[in-house]
């Protein structure tokens, strides 16, 4: 059964989003599903690249008012 859990990284700059997101995807399983919630732009770029590379899926990214929020679902192996 997969588990959700959230992420706030709002007001955090590059590249700490990132780490942050890859610090508590280390905690997970593979198929849980985390949102994370940023308010640097950049993480549009970033945390997709970092999926990509690391291979997790990326189910969405929206950009709700000054937010942008990413869902992620592990895959693989993980801590």
């Amino acid at each position: 059964m997969s588990r959700r859990f959230q992420l706030d990284c709002r007001r955090l700059l590059c590249p700490m989003p990132v780490i942050r997101v890859q610090d508590k995807v280390a905690e997970l399983r593979p198929g849980d599903e985390l949102e994370v919630v940023c308010t640097d732009p950049g993480v549009l770029q970033d945390i997709p690249a970092w999926c990509r590379i690391n291979g997790h899926l990326l189910l969405d990214q929206q950009a709700r008012d000054d937010e942008y929020v990413l869902r992620i679902r592990v895959q693989g192996e993980s801590a």
